[in-house]
């Protein structure tokens, strides 16, 4: 166990962070599942408004920590072209 006070209050912002990223990357997770859903039961409007609303919040993932910028995109990019096969 920690003994200096800056050590246990590091370790109390540690958990904050831990619980708040976890929250925001169970949201966006959320997020792309409700896309994928929409893709494989091939309804396109829906997958396109999944879509829409999805793209910010993965986005926002990378300003707020919790993803690297090539993680989102990649996520973006494959959740788009597969609104696009949906014929």
């Amino acid at each position: 166990m920690a003994h200096h006070k800056s050590a246990l209050k590091r370790i109390r912002q540690t958990e904050t962070r831990t619980e708040v990223n976890g929250s925001r990357i169970s949201r966006i997770r959320t997020f792309i599942r409700k896309v994928e859903t929409a893709i494989s039961a091939g309804d396109k409007e829906a997958a396109k408004a999944a879509f829409t609303a999805a793209e910010p919040e993965i986005m926002r993932g990378v300003t707020k920590g919790v993803l690297k910028l090539a993680t989102a995109s990649r996520k973006v990019s494959r959740l788009s072209a597969g609104v696009k096969a949906i014929s």
